[in-house]
C-alpha cells in the first residue's frame, strides 16, 4: 500500500510529471480505491472536510511530504544510498500519530487490529487515512521485502513496485503499460533499423 502512495505521481522521473494528489477529495479517492476506506468513511471525512479546509489542506500538504520523505527513502534504500534523518523524522512523526490510534478490536467473536478513527469530539479525524499508510511504510522498509523493491524500467516512469517474480527479473510497473511501451519502441527501432 504505501508504494502505491509513492505512485500517485505519474511519469516521475519525465518531463511533466502528473500529480494525482492534488486535493483533499482525490486523497480521499485514493483511500477508496487503495480499500483504506469505506464509502461512509470516505463521506464523513469529506463532509467534515467542507467543515474544515483548512485541516483538510494541512493533511494534504502532510501527504505529500510524506509521499516525497517516502520516495526518498526507497530511492535511496534501492541505491544503497544513506538514508537522510529529515525523511526519517517525517515518517515517524506520521508513524507516531498513526500508531496512536491503532487498536486491538473485537468483530464477530473474533479481535483484530483496527484504526480509531474518531477525534475529541467524536468526529472522524481527517489524517485517518495516512495512518496505515505510515504504518505500511514503516513495515516495508524494516521488512526483508525492501531489497526487492525496484524502479520501473519504463521511459521517464519512476513509480516503484515490489518484484515479487520468482528470479526477481521484473523490470517495469506494470507489464501491459511500461512494459508494452518499452517493447512497441523496441520493435519500432528493430523496424527502422532494418529498413534502413
Amino acid at each position: 500500500m504505501s508504494l502505491d502512495f509513492v505512485n500517485t505521481v505519474g511519469s516521475r522521473l519525465g518531463d511533466y510529471p502528473s500529480e494525482y494528489l492534488r486535493s483533499y477529495e482525490d486523497l480521499l479517492a485514493w483511500g477508496r480505491q487503495a480499500g483504506l476506506l469505506a464509502l461512509e468513511e470516505a463521506e464523513g471525512l469529506s463532509r467534515r472536510a467542507v467543515l474544515d479546509p483548512e485541516g483538510a489542506q494541512e493533511t494534504l500538504s502532510r501527504a505529500l511530504a510524506l509521499r516525497e520523505a517516502l520516495h526518498r527513502m526507497i530511492s535511496r534504500a534501492i541505491a544503497g544510498e544513506s538514508q537522510d534523518e529529515g525523511d526519517l523524522a517525517a515518517l515517524n512523526r506520521e508513524l507516531s500519530i498513526a500508531l496512536s490510534h491503532l487498536r486491538v478490536m473485537a468483530a464477530d467473536g473474533v479481535y483484530g487490529w483496527g484504526w480509531d478513527r474518531s477525534g475529541d469530539d467524536g468526529e472522524s479525524r481527517l489524517d485517518s487515512p495516512l495512518w496505515p499508510v505510515a504504518q505500511s511504510a514503516a513495515e516495508l522498509l524494516t521488512s526483508e521485502r525492501l531489497g526487492r523493491v525496484k524502479v520501473c524500467a519504463g521511459d521517464g516512469c519512476g513509480w516503484v513496485f515490489l518484484d515479487e517474480s520468482r528470479n526477481s527479473s521484473r523490470k517495469w510497473c506494470d507489464s501491459r503499460d511500461c512494459g508494452n511501451r518499452e517493447r512497441v519502441r523496441r520493435h519500432l527501432a528493430r523496424k527502422r533499423a532494418s529498413s534502413s
